[in-house]
């Protein structure tokens, strides 16, 4: 196994997207009149509304604004609130995003991971759909700044995960084959399928055990090891 770069992905690999996420909107919510006792229903649905209309911008059927707008359009009723004009909810979101943001952490071990291979000197870089001042605040932030070589995000790429040309042009940015390049991340579909399909070597980071795809690890804590060819990965092998 050859490997020059590994790229990783950020919101649910590096970060917790998802606690940061649960820590906000029960911050949030209540301060907009939401009793405490009501905000864990609303969790999975403030989830499944920023998935659905987070695909229509990775797509670029609507702009990153519009994609936060239609997530309360579909929530604030939920929650008895009437739906205000563009540059209320552009407001409101606001306020959400401050306690989403100081809910931002590193996964326990993301930086044992990086600093390990920044010490035998492989290149680290990040992908990830996003835009380029938020993700690149969020390594800031949470420390996994200095490791990483390059943050390539949708919004600077002009395209976005899935979309095969999105890793190959990561590639050439680093100027590496994509052959040497190894995509590590928890999506299936964004960081494991659609990279290998393109010739990418693949890792699927599952930290829920749900076996989804192969190869795999259930912490960051074994890659070092495995590029190092000192342990093994459920599912093939890499190659």
């Amino acid at each position: 196994m050859c490997i020059d770069v590994v790229v990783f992905d950020l919101d649910g690999t590096l970060v917790d997207h998802e606690g940061a996420v649960v820590r906000a909107l029960h911050d949030w919510l209540p301060r907009i009149g939401v009793a405490p006792d009501a905000v864990p229903p609303l969790v999975s649905t403030w989830f499944a509304t920023e998935e659905r209309h987070f695909a229509s911008w990775r797509s670029g059927e609507i702009s990153f604004a519009e994609q936060r707008r239609r997530r309360l359009r579909d929530v604030l009723p939920l929650i008895g609130r009437s739906v205000p004009d563009d540059a209320e909810l552009d407001r409101i979101f606001e306020d959400f995003l401050h306690a989403y943001e100081r809910g931002w952490r590193a996964f326990d071990d993301a930086i044992p991971c990086l600093d390990t291979l920044a010490a035998h000197d492989l290149r680290l870089a990040v992908l990830t759909n996003g835009t380029q001042t938020q993700q690149t605040e969020k390594l800031r932030r949470t420390g996994l700044d200095g490791y990483v070589e390059r943050v390539f995000t949708a919004e600077g790429l002009g395209v976005a995960k899935p979309r095969p040309e999105v890793y190959l042009r990561v590639c050439a940015a680093l100027g590496v084959e994509p052959s040497h390049t190894l995509h590590v991340g928890d999506h299936p579909d964004l960081d494991v399928r659609a990279p290998r399909e393109v010739g990418l070597q693949v890792l699927h980071l599952d930290r829920h055990d749900t076996h989804l795809e192969s190869p795999r690890i259930s912490t960051l804590r074994d890659l070092p090891r495995l590029l190092d060819g000192q342990s093994k990965i459920a599912g093939t092998a890499l190659n």
